[in-house]
């Protein structure tokens, strides 16, 4: 599949975390809005705006710091992982990993029982469980779109637009306490993301309320795992998961996708369809590919997709090699109907042109969806007796 690169800039200042991470390295979630680009990074508690400065450029950053936006329980300093962001209406949504970590080893010279009581600790991560939208607006003097904590509705100044996130405590949210209770998932909760536990890569808001979550983790037995919720403001500020019809649980649908082993580790809407970014559940290189499920938001209960119903679309190049544990693609954006946007955590350093720069990759989308279509068998009409 050919692909065409996009580099993107970044300022300097606001480019490091308190890590001294750069953000470039650690891309997990990507969203265009017309000319901007939003971007995040899954070891900060901010999201950063781009806007396209040439046909194959993205700059002019720009951060938003979340902490002035929505209540984060373990503070400014504290990673969200943010693994999604979608748009509907006035709203830029995102969604954290809910995910627990396990602490690494170090890498050489320490003592390995000290080491070996690192590898046994599991922590949780309060920031990771948001589930959160934001008022997103353009700015007419500049063009530019920009986040809110509070707006009037700009076509109905009678309407107040309020940054809400899904309710819950320090330790849990709705979400994950009606998950305490699914037989499928209910036994990963516990379980950190790298370990094939309960990790969120993925979001997409269709018609209002209308939210999909991918799941990179678990996957069962092969099957990789979206719900479907209806997320609803009860008061500002405050989200509320509502019943949803047709579903074997009360607040959510699920729907399992063959996807050939892989995890979710991104969503796109596109019409009715969703667009998957694939790829491994483990911390290891392996297969990243983007899969076509038709009319996702058509589904009127839970549904379970083998591969006949999924559409494979193209495969993405992951570090091997020389480049192992790199180029794992994370982010994926709609540049227009014709083409595909995907970013990469841990960039290679040919992706690096520059020191507050880094290429991603645009994919023909067109082309793949017309070739899917046209590989896709064709059923024989029935014999007349």
């Amino acid at each position: 599949m050919r692909r065409q690169p996009f580099t993107l800039h970044f300022t300097p200042a606001l480019s490091f975390n308190v890590a001294k991470k750069h953000v470039r390295d650690g891309l997990s979630s990507m969203l265009l809005t017309d000319d901007n680009l939003w971007v995040s990074c899954d070891e900060r508690t901010s999201l950063e705006r781009l806007r396209r400065t040439g046909p194959h450029a993205f700059g002019e950053h720009c951060s938003y710091q979340l902490a002035d936006l929505l209540d984060l329980p373990s503070g400014e300093d504290a990673e969200i992982d943010i693994e999604g962001m979608a748009t509907d209406g006035h709203y830029l949504w995102l969604v954290g990993s809910h995910s627990l970590k396990r602490k690494k080893p170090e890498k050489e010279g320490a003592d390995t029982a000290e080491q070996l009581a690192r590898l046994a600790k599991v922590k949780a991560a309060p920031n990771r469980n948001l589930l959160a939208r934001i008022p997103l607006l353009r700015n007419p003097a500049t063009g530019n779109f920009e986040l809110h904590k509070k707006a009037p509705h700009p076509t109905d100044p009678t309407q107040m637009l309020h940054a809400a996130q899904l309710r819950g405590t320090d330790e849990s949210n709705e979400l994950l306490d009606a998950l305490a209770h699914d037989p499928h998932l209910k036994p990963f909760l516990s379980i950190p993301s790298k370990d094939n536990g309960f990790d969120i890569e993925g979001l997409s808001v269709s018609s209002g309320s209308h939210v999909f979550v991918g799941l990179r983790g678990p996957v069962l037995r092969g099957w990789a795992v979206v719900l479907e919720l209806r997320v609803e403001e009860d008061k500002p500020g405050r989200l509320r998961l509502h019943a949803v019809p047709g579903a074997a649980e009360k607040h959510y649908r699920k729907h399992f996708l063959d996807l050939g082993g892989m995890g979710v580790r991104e969503l796109r809407l596109c019409g009715a369809d969703l667009l998957v970014l694939a790829g491994p559940t483990m911390d290891l290189d392996g297969t990243i590919a983007v899969y076509r499920w038709p009319n996702a938001t058509q589904q009127a209960a839970d549904s379970l997709l083998d591969a006949k119903r999924m559409r494979r679309l193209f495969d993405v190049p992951h570090g091997h090699g020389p480049t192992a544990g790199q180029d794992k693609a994370e982010g994926m954006a709609l540049l227009d109907d014709q083409h595909l946007l995907v970013a990469f955590d841990s960039p290679a350093d040919a992706r690096k042109p520059g020191p507050h720069q880094v290429v991603i990759d645009r994919y023909p989308l067109a082309e793949a969806l017309a070739a899917a279509e046209k590989d896709r068998p064709v059923k024989s009409p029935p014999r007349s007796k």
